[in-house]
């Protein structure tokens, strides 16, 4: 298997009706996972890949790797790719399966409420920037953290990569407990 091709993706309206033969992954963090995701989907964070390909290489079906909007989940397939397995994304995410009318399973007990990965990352991009304009007045050299800030967005926007975004997702927050990724990959392997 070539693994400089581009994985292939399925439009929500092929993922709909393949759903039942599809193993679909959800690579968000678990607060994301939490907030809503396919039905049938199993988290298993973007971070924490790696460990499960010896899982995945066994999994029943076509894999579908999901995230909120497809980019985590194009950077998945790319290193499944790189491990031998054979993956496709969803175009849109679960953000173009809510949008077309599709339900979402929330995990079972009390509903959380965390941000998305993007909203974490305006949310600490902006604080950052407003705490360095604010210190900067009193001490200039701490208008350079805005400077970094705003060099780091503009970083991001070009490589299509979140350096901020992986810093967050090691918050405990974001962070799947060893049991639940345990319980994961065994729910994998038992397919």
């Amino acid at each position: 298997m070539s693994t400089s091709r581009t994985p292939h993706a399925l439009d929500v309206d092929e993922a709909l009706a393949r759903l039942a033969e599809l193993t679909v992954i959800d690579v968000r963090t678990p607060g994301e996972y939490a907030s809503g995701h396919l039905p049938g989907a199993l988290n298993l964070p973007l971070d924490q890949l790696d460990r499960a390909v010896p899982v995945l290489r066994e999994a029943p079906g076509a894999l579908l790797v999901v995230c909120a909007s497809g980019n985590r989940s194009r950077t998945a397939c790319a290193t499944l790719a790189e491990h031998g397995v054979d993956a496709a994304t969803l175009t849109g995410g679960t953000h173009g399966w809510a949008e077309r009318g599709h339900p979402l399973e929330r995990a079972d007990g009390p509903a959380r409420s965390t941000w998305s990965m993007e909203r974490q990352v305006r949310c600490a991009a902006g604080a950052l920037v407003l705490t360095g304009l604010t210190l900067g007045r009193r001490h200039p050299a701490l208008r350079l953290l805005s400077a970094g800030v705003a060099g780091g967005l503009v970083f991001s926007a070009l490589t299509d990569t979140c350096g901020m975004a992986a810093l967050l997702a090691r918050l405990p927050h974001n962070r799947p407990r060893p049991a639940d990724l345990d319980a994961t990959l065994a729910a994998l392997a038992a397919r």
